[in-house]
């Protein structure tokens, strides 16, 4: 779990440099890995005031569950949401419209961290 803590730490580094990644756009994702259930993230995005936790601090908009090495595929653009989810390697529960955004999202924080 030690590359999806460093990836959450960026990630909320790259939303307190840049909030403007993610300007109207209110919603708390959740996290769950299937190989260790008891270890959740939350990518909370309120604007100026958006973070990432570990652990479950907000009650979530959209809650994804997947393997570890596929959050970290669709981090780094290389595995397409949508596609996990029509392959059955990614649940979702809750906002559906939401999920869709988080591709864009990660497409947006990746963009950041190669600049």
């Amino acid at each position: 779990m030690e590359e999806i803590k460093k990836l959450f730490t960026e990630i909320d580094g790259a939303l307190k440099d840049n909030p403007e990644q993610v300007k109207g756009v209110q919603a708390v994702y959740q996290f769950n890995f299937h190989e260790d259930e008891s270890t959740v993230f939350q990518l909370v995005l309120n604007g100026e005031n958006s973070y990432t936790t570990e652990g479950k601090k907000e009650s979530p908009d959209c809650t994804l569950t997947m393997l570890k090495e596929d959050f970290l595929a669709m981090a780094k653009g290389e595995l397409n949401g949508t596609r996990a989810f029509m392959s059955g390697r990614l649940r979702i529960k809750g906002n559906m419209g939401l999920a869709l955004k988080l591709q864009s999202i990660l497409a947006t924080y990746n963009q950041t961290k190669n600049l």
